[in-house]
């Protein structure tokens, strides 16, 4: 059974830094898409970033723009999110999800690790 399991989150002060990592098992990594999503108490989810199965292809929203870096290492089978200048808004569960290379939606889910950023 595909397993994703997310890991370094934890509780910083503004302006710090965390990485995130996204473990996968049991997964043809190199043919999957993996994004990172966050969810904050009371929000909907939403996409943080996403990489490639090449990682010669990245996306971020635009609240994490030049702050966060996604990036991955095919024969760790990890994907990782470094996370810099980081502000209270930033606090939500962060999971990796990751999808086949030819589909659009994300089926196999992590299940999330808590980033929380005090003021």
């Amino acid at each position: 059974q595909v397993q994703l399991v997310e890991s370094g989150g934890g509780l910083v002060q503004a302006g710090g830094s965390l990485r995130l990592s996204c473990a996968a098992s049991k997964l043809p990594f190199s043919t999957y898409v993996i994004g990172w999503f966050r969810q904050a108490p009371g929000k909907e989810r939403e996409p943080v970033a996403s990489i490639t199965w090449t990682g010669s292809s990245t996306s971020y929203a635009d609240s994490v723009k030049g702050r966060f870096t996604i990036s991955r290492d095919n024969a760790k089978n990890t994907v990782y999110l470094q996370m810099n200048s980081l502000k209270p808004e930033d606090t939500a569960v962060y999971y990796c999800a990751a999808r086949h290379t030819l589909l659009t939606n994300y089926n196999y889910w992590g299940q999330g690790t808590q980033v929380t950023v005090s003021s």
